[in-house]
């Protein structure tokens, strides 16, 4: 059955607006690698990281394009913090650290008019909340935080570690699993971190 002319214009419209959101997170992305170059890649080893564990606790969510958007533009907000800030080599003071607090509202206040879906949204928005409830920006508890923000948070810190830092050396692959492990129904889901550490170990 043929398709007739304006359903063949909204579906080139919509294969139009995917590849174009496309490009915008990869520009974002660059943007954020600019800024806080220190970091080498961060952004694509969380984000391929954060996807495979995902697709081990729920498969359907982990293969929305959006989710993936949201692991890759979780530091965007980063991107209005101060560059003395990002690359200081010691301890952030408490007003520093207030700032740079705020870079999870600072993300979503920058993508939010682009037409990101929830998905993404929640990622930038909750990737440093906690699972007993001392996290930030909102101090969301347990699975009140979205699911891929859990994930990502695990993923996120598992890269952090693992990487050099102004601040401190890299930890070895094993110390950065015991931390993990630790932080366990703490910081993170425990069904996570489960699934995280029987993806990398």
């Amino acid at each position: 059955m043929a398709m007739n002319g304006a359903l063949l214009g909204e579906l080139r419209v919509e294969r139009d607006d995917v590849k174009d959101l496309g490009r915008i997170v990869e520009a974002l992305a660059c943007a954020v690698e600019i800024k806080d170059s220190h970091t080498g890649q961060h952004l694509y080893r969380s984000a391929l990281l954060a996807s495979a564990c995902l697709e081990q606790i729920d498969y359907e969510l982990s293969l929305c394009d959006d989710v993936g958007h949201g692991f890759l533009l979780h530091d965007v907000g980063k991107i209005g913090v101060p560059d003395s800030i990002l690359t200081k080599p010691g301890e952030l003071t408490e007003i520093e650290w207030g700032l740079m607090k705020e870079h999870p509202r600072m993300g979503v206040q920058i993508v939010e008019p682009i037409g990101f879906s929830q998905n993404t949204l929640d990622v930038i928005s909750y990737h440093h909340e906690r699972w007993d409830g001392t996290g930030y920006p909102e101090g969301l508890e347990g699975t009140d935080i979205p699911l891929a923000a859990r994930v990502f948070a695990v993923a996120d810190t598992y890269d952090a570690l693992t990487t050099d830092r102004p601040y401190r050396a890299a930890l070895t692959k094993d110390s950065a699993i015991r931390y993990i492990s630790t932080e366990a129904g703490a910081r993170f889901d425990a069904r996570v971190v489960a699934a995280f550490i029987a993806l990398v170990a």
